[in-house]
């Protein structure tokens, strides 16, 4: 059932390059207090806000609309937060957020489950062209190499010989850190894992771009506050969302809390010029919004990496369609 029927001007046109042809209602329209925190009004506050900022950017990868400093804040309680004005490809979140948890650095493993996430940024042309030495699909030192085993030597394999890159002999298993601490010292303000690693940044395909993790337990229920560098908005920023929510989800079901909060502080939030016209098409669906889904984590374990995809249930996801875009490596 859909909820939230808010109107906009079914008349309006998207030209970046003139910001009166931007109706203001755009931003306000979002402004009215809906009924329950819902993800989608807080998303799509932001992309009208980086389309009405009409600030045009050339970048590494392409040309963007760009804004510097936003954070959204979102409600575990009132369901999880994967958007219902596109459909999200969440057994894709799931199965990445478990190659983090393991630290599996492998863009295969993702591929072989058809997600293909990593694959561009993996493939030998990209790697050869970053001077990066590994066979395809072989991503280096990134997110869960760095959650479970930060600044360690990192082992790959060219012409049947075993390498290292630079690196201390044994790493830091920080997630595994955090979920002893939070046993032992639920109130801590140390509970916080980095993805960035400046030693070894030139060793990733891709540098992080949510390169930072604070979790806060109180009154029984755990939260979490994410730093993301830099946000593509319409592709990646959903996938972020839903990965944090899960990863707390997963936390607190291995620790018996309840789930409180996420909040997520973007550093670069933009918009590919190239996908402002799906952008349109995603904000015309903002009138009928659907009730957020549930996530149900079917077993506790004694370690996190023992989770497996079977172990999470998505319940009573109902959204628009799925509007497919190109990914910029």
């Amino acid at each position: 059932m859909a909820i939230y029927p808010h109107q906009i001007d079914e008349g309006y046109t998207l030209n970046i390059y003139s910001k009166s042809s931007i109706p203001d209602n755009w931003v306000s329209s979002l402004s009215l207090k809906p009924l329950f925190n819902h993800v989608d009004i807080d998303y799509l506050k932001l992309v009208k806000k980086i389309i009405k900022s009409n600030n045009k950017r050339e970048t590494r990868n392409s040309t963007t609309l760009s804004i510097f400093s936003h954070k959204l804040s979102i409600n575990l309680q009132n369901g999880f937060p994967l958007l219902t004005t596109k459909k999200v490809f969440f057994d894709g979140v799931i199965r990445e957020l478990l190659w983090f948890i393991k630290g599996q650095t492998n863009s295969k493993i993702l591929e072989k489950n058809k997600v293909n996430i990593w694959k561009g940024n993996s493939s030998q042309e990209f790697l050869e062209n970053n001077f990066l030495p590994y066979k395809e699909g072989i991503c280096g030192p990134i997110y869960g190499f760095q959650w479970r085993k930060f600044g360690e030597k990192y082992p790959y394999i060219t012409n049947n010989k075993l390498h290292y890159t630079d690196g201390i002999e044994q790493g830091f298993d920080q997630l595994g850190y955090i979920l002893h601490e939070i046993k032992k010292n639920p109130t801590s303000r140390r509970l916080f894992m980095s993805g960035w690693n400046p030693n070894q940044i030139h060793q990733m395909c891709l540098p992080p771009c949510h390169v930072s993790y604070q979790f806060y337990v109180d009154n029984g229920k755990l939260s979490c506050q994410m730093y993301q560098r830099s946000a593509d908005v319409f592709l990646g920023l959903p996938f972020n969302i839903a990965s944090t929510a899960l990863l707390v989800h997963l936390m607190a079901k291995m620790l018996d809390f309840g789930v409180g909060m996420v909040h997520i502080c973007i550093g670069d939030a933009h918009l590919y010029e190239d996908h402002l016209g799906v952008v349109e098409e995603q904000l015309r669906r903002e009138g009928s919004l659907y009730e957020l889904p549930e996530v149900e984590v079917l077993r506790k374990v004694d370690k996190i990496e023992h989770y497996e995809f079977e172990d999470i249930v998505l319940k009573n996801y109902k959204s628009h369609p799925m509007i497919k875009a190109k990914m910029f490596a």
